[in-house]
Order: structure tokens, then C-alpha cells, then sequence
């Protein structure tokens, strides 16, 4: 749980990272030291995890996300998660509940790329079946969650 002033702090930080203490300290009313406390603070107890740039993937030449179901072997399905986890195209790995048990986001620049892809998994141990959607419009990719 974070307070109000360090609330106030990361969602300054969540709409521009780039910003100063001091250029946040201003904007909502306190020191510059106070900011670079809380920061620190945040960071130690894992609150803020990494600093990262939003990239516009399809301007890198990924135009395709597919979203993709995966039935696995019982009791195998973390040791699944883990290895698609290392595959460079997945963004999202999720154990899941319901009909599936992991819901994986990827991006390609071709149909080439999503087919190699889906061969991949389905070549790997404990992978029973996969059902992949094509994404066709993107409403919302958003991580910044404000807390």
C-alpha cells in the first residue's frame, strides 16, 4: 500500500517517467527532496519495479497481436509458463482459470512470424493444444495502472 503523497508522486511519474523531482515536487505541492524519498522508498520496497520506455510496436513494424489459449498437461503448467515466458514475440504470460491454462499476448511483424510461433509451442513438452485470436482492433494497451 502507498500513501497519498506517494500516490500523487507515481501517477506524476506514470503520465511522464522523464520528469524531475523538482518538476513533480512542483506540481503537487512538495519538496524536491520529499519526491526523491518516496522514489527511493518506492523502488526499495518494490513498488516501482524498472524504468521503461512505452514503444508504439506496430511503428516497429509489428502489426500483428494475437492472443493465444493454452492447454497444457496437469500439473505442468508452470513449467510451460516459464519456458513460452523466454520467447522474444510473447509481452504477456498468464496462468489462467477456466477452459485454458495460459493466456499468452504476442506481437509479429508477419503471418510467417505468428505461424513459427504457434509451431513453437506446440512442439514444446506438455502442450496439448493451442487456439490463437487474431487481434483485429486495439481499443486499450495500457499497463499504467494508477493505483
Amino acid at each position: 500500500m502507498v500513501d497519498e503523497i506517494s500516490q500523487k508522486v507515481l501517477e506524476e511519474y506514470l503520465q511522464d517517467s522523464r520528469q524531475s523531482f523538482r518538476e513533480v515536487a512542483r506540481k503537487i505541492g512538495i519538496s524536491s527532496g520529499t519526491v526523491a524519498s518516496r522514489i527511493k522508498d518506492l523502488e526499495h520496497r518494490g513498488v516501482i519495479k524498472k524504468y521503461t520506455t512505452q514503444l508504439d510496436y506496430e511503428k516497429l513494424g509489428y502489426e500483428l497481436t494475437a492472443v493465444t489459449e493454452i492447454i497444457v498437461s496437469e500439473g505442468m503448467m508452470i513449467e510451460v509458463g516459464n519456458q513460452i515466458s523466454k520467447i522474444k514475440n510473447a509481452v504477456g504470460v498468464y496462468n489462467v482459470t477456466g477452459d485454458s491454462d495460459i493466456l499468452v499476448i504476442a506481437k509479429f511483424k508477419s503471418r510467417q512470424d505468428l505461424s513459427g510461433f504457434t509451431k513453437t509451442m506446440l512442439k514444446m513438452p506438455h502442450v496439448v493444444r493451442t487456439k490463437t485470436h487474431v487481434v483485429l482492433n486495439t481499443l486499450k494497451e495500457d499497463y499504467n495502472l494508477t493505483p
